[in-house]
């Protein structure tokens, strides 16, 4: 590829827009190459040219003609491209982790609804006053005190009842998902 001339640098260097759009114009199409063939995204390499390309229109004051401009323009875009590969590839990393995470979490879930599942199974099959006795504990939280007036039942009764329920319910689920 031929190098921009210098008096076209020498314009950039001094603000003419009309010499910046010729220099953009001459490297763009060999700088996306150039981009493409390690990030294999046009766009993403259209994005990194015209930021090298800001930046140098930022700083155009501190270029020297002297030196190879085509040779500065590279290692500023192969600069931009490494650093954007690390971040795909921290990108995918966490990811990755993100992924496995939902996964173990997932597994986790279904876990604990199969539990639940499970605790249903055992607490349907108790017998009728005992699952009251229980879901009215459990489910609305009422006192011994409340069971028992509902049920017209003592207090021990209930007391008796929750205590088997319990006991029951231990022998055929882990009782984890309870607490």
């Amino acid at each position: 590829m031929a190098r921009i001339s210098d008096n076209i640098l020498r314009k950039v260097i001094q603000g003419d827009q009309i010499a910046f759009a010729e220099l953009y114009n001459h490297y763009k199409t060999p700088a996306i190459k150039f981009c493409v063939s390690f990030i294999k995204d046009e766009e993403e390499a259209e994005d990194m040219i015209h930021d090298v390309l800001i930046k140098i229109w930022d700083k155009r004051n501190q270029i020297n003609p002297g030196l190879n401009f085509n040779a500065y323009l590279f290692t500023c875009l192969r600069n931009l491209v490494f650093d954007h590969l690390k971040k795909m590839e921290k990108s995918y990393f966490i990811q990755q982790q993100y992924l496995e995470r939902m996964e173990y979490w997932r597994d986790e879930i279904e876990t604990e609804d199969a539990k639940i599942m499970h605790l249903r199974t055992a607490i349907d099959s108790l017998p009728k006053k005992r699952k009251i006795i229980l879901m009215l504990k459990v489910e609305e939280g009422k006192s011994y005190e409340e069971i028992a007036e509902l049920m017209r039942i003592s207090k021990n009764t209930v007391k008796n009842q929750l205590v088997k329920a319990k006991q029951f319910l231990r022998e055929k689920v882990d009782l984890s998902v309870l607490n």
